[in-house]
């Protein structure tokens, strides 16, 4: 008769280390993903600065592009809707701040136009968005 022996029993655990391959690789690829997703679609040169601040804010934004495309909050609108959206944003923002990012590009009638479009709107702050500069050497 055959004796039982441990050495020869069916393992029936579950193996993870598949699943943690699977994770770390998904991990990986959305770190890579995520700068190219938060930087957007929209294609603009801003003009440089030394003093320019780099720290993200989560106000509203308001995108001209080189070709006068405007975007609000990456959303493609018209120049005669921006005083109305921006009034309905804006409703609901407690600093009510604009943030405009223009194309150095764009001629300064367009930008000083939409930026009146955001103070009829009840913007009570505006900023100008500009790439940060290093400072030149002395």
């Amino acid at each position: 008769m055959r004796r039982y022996r441990p050495e020869h029993k069916i393992i029936s655990e579950i193996n993870v280390t598949p699943l943690t391959d699977v994770a770390l690789v998904l991990l990986v690829i959305f770190m890579v993903t995520t700068p190219l997703i938060l930087q957007g679609g929209i294609n603009v040169k801003l003009p440089s600065a030394v003093t320019a601040d780099t720290s993200p804010q989560r106000n509203i934004t308001v995108t001209i592009t080189v070709d006068r495309k405007i975007f609000i909050n990456e959303k493609p609108t018209d120049a005669n809707s921006v005083q109305p959206l921006l009034e309905d944003m804006l409703k609901f923002e407690k600093d009510k701040t604009v943030i405009i990012n223009a194309d150095k590009d764009v001629s300064h009638g367009f930008v000083v136009m939409v930026m009146d479009a955001a103070k009829k709107a009840g913007a009570l702050k505006m900023a100008i968005a500009a790439e940060k500069m290093e400072e030149p050497v002395k």
